[in-house]
């Protein structure tokens, strides 16, 4: 979840009546914005609007990461996932990371830009040396410059991929993400050529996960924001459950507390408290976002 612009997106629809609830099933997953709103690109589709100018939230130092890591401890969180905005801009990035990885697996979202060839070696060694397992993850939104550049601005692609060489020289196997913003990313030839790419770059077993775009933040400005018709209807709840939704096992924490997952930082209703402790509860699924995640089976995980 690295991306784009501040720009005020147009306010999702609202519903009368109150909307389905997901209770926490466990708490699995952390999340921490930890570069907050700040990133090296202004990519046109990012659903936080995340860019070099966008201070809504900010980074988040190691203390304050320590502290939230020792309340997971006591509630047995079992993993942790590490995004922004851009989270190599953080410079506490690396000391968040090996303090994490002495308490459970890490894994962190990045552009790629800032994967130069000691910070990949450094990241090797980390993974060497913790008690758990780190993934990086590194975004991009096309198989050529064509397709990825318009996207994530001008000559990205190229960074990119000498990002994933670099981890890959380090002995790092990477996990790419894409989106559907070209919508033939998610075909069986879109795919393909992605997996493809990974190896030529000498990926051996290349790992590729896709998601769907969310109509908020920059790409509700760019391509529109939700229908009417895009929500969660009042009192439904599918035969299975809402466990497949990642809110009935994750929370977000940001500079400014804790929000109910990764995608509804920017939403002043996602926050529900300052502690870990303070999140326990069910959260409503009111936010046109939340119809997405259901619809689509949505999870930022790995």
């Amino acid at each position: 979840m690295e991306t784009s612009s501040t720009a005020a997106a147009p306010a999702p629809p609202q519903f009368e009546g109150p909307a389905p609830r997901v209770a926490l099933r466990s708490l699995d997953t952390l999340w921490f914005q930890v570069a907050g709103t700040l990133c090296n690109l202004a990519c046109n589709h990012c659903f936080v609007s995340c860019s070099p100018t966008n201070h809504t939230h900010e980074h988040l130092p190691l203390s304050l990461v320590e502290r939230y890591l020792a309340e997971a401890r006591a509630l047995g969180v079992k993993e942790y996932y590490f995004t922004g905005g851009e989270p190599f801009l953080n410079p506490d990035m690396e000391a968040i990371l090996e303090a994490t990885l002495q308490q459970g697996p890490a894994t962190v979202l990045t552009n790629g830009l800032l994967l130069d060839p000691r910070r990949c070696q450094r990241l090797a060694a980390m993974s060497e040396d913790g008690a758990y397992s780190l993934d990086v993850r590194v975004s991009m939104d096309g198989y050529d410059a064509a397709s990825n550049d318009p996207i994530r601005g001008e000559g990205t692609y190229e960074r990119i991929l000498a990002g994933i060489d670099n981890l890959v020289v380090a002995g790092i196997n990477p996990v790419v993400t894409v989106t559907e913003v070209n919508v033939e990313n998610g075909s069986t030839e879109g795919r393909q050529r992605f997996l493809e790419l990974l190896k030529e770059r000498g990926v051996s077993k290349p790992r590729l996960k896709i998601l769907p775009v969310f109509q908020i933040g920059a790409e509700a400005e760019r391509s529109g924001a939700y229908e009417s018709w895009q929500h969660l209807q009042h009192g439904q709840v599918p035969e299975e459950s809402w466990d497949h939704l990642q809110c009935s096992t994750c929370r977000m924490v940001t500079d400014q507390g804790v929000w109910v997952c990764p995608i509804l930082v920017n939403e002043p209703d996602g926050r529900m408290g300052e502690s870990l402790a303070d999140t326990l509860d069910a959260f409503p699924l009111s936010h046109p976002a939340c119809w997405t995640c259901h619809a689509f089976g949505v999870s930022c995980k790995t």
